[in-house]
């Protein structure tokens, strides 16, 4: 198990001895997932919070048959259905795989106990709550306020360069709020 990068990153979040990151990893399995295979489905509670050591995944809804992304992650980043995880209920969206991915999970079992017994590993819980809210309230507003090119344009300064250039531009498009074809304007105008 490749557990180097998440080391790194829960690190960067809070401090911990070697024998807690010693815990904290051996609570998190490896495994790996093809393009198009879902991490978490609609109507299923979502047990597991995911850590993409390499790959390209999404979080989606469906509105009137559309699908709607609510959020991009690839390598070093986290991705759950939070609002599912947390609560422990049933699933609105669905995470599925864009790429080929290598994840490290935990699930809403070990989580806890990590919470109980290793007292920075709330920190990360909450950080990793905060960052999901905040991405989901910035995302928000941007719909709601912000013209579609500018909402491009601050995508290409913000999202990680392996999204922007392995995404199909049909999920960019509707994590932007806009449409396929707004999109491609706006790409050939800034070209």
């Amino acid at each position: 198990m490749n557990s180097i990068s998440l080391e790194k990153q829960i690190q960067a979040i809070a401090p911990f001895t070697k024998e807690e990151i010693k815990k904290v990893v051996s609570c998190f399995e490896y495994d790996t997932f093809k393009p198009k295979e879902y991490l978490a489905t609609i109507g299923k509670t979502s047990n597991k919070i995911y850590f993409i050591i390499s790959g390209l995944a999404r979080v989606y809804y469906l509105k009137n048959g559309k699908e709607i992304t609510t959020y991009l992650s690839c390598d070093d980043g986290f991705i759950a259905t939070y609002s599912s995880f947390i609560n422990q209920t049933h699933s609105f969206e669905n995470i599925q795989c864009i790429e080929e991915c290598e994840v490290l999970s935990i699930d809403y079992e070990r989580m806890q106990q990590l919470y109980n017994e290793i007292p920075n590993w709330e920190r990360v819980g909450r950080i990793l709550a905060e960052q999901n809210y905040l991405c989901m309230a910035d995302r928000v507003l941007k719909l709601q306020m912000i013209p579609a090119k500018e909402k491009y344009l601050t995508f290409l300064q913000t999202a990680p360069s392996k999204i922007i250039m392995r995404t199909p531009l049909i999920y960019i498009a509707s994590f932007l709020g806009i449409t396929p074809e707004s999109l491609s304007r706006i790409r050939q105008s800034i070209s």
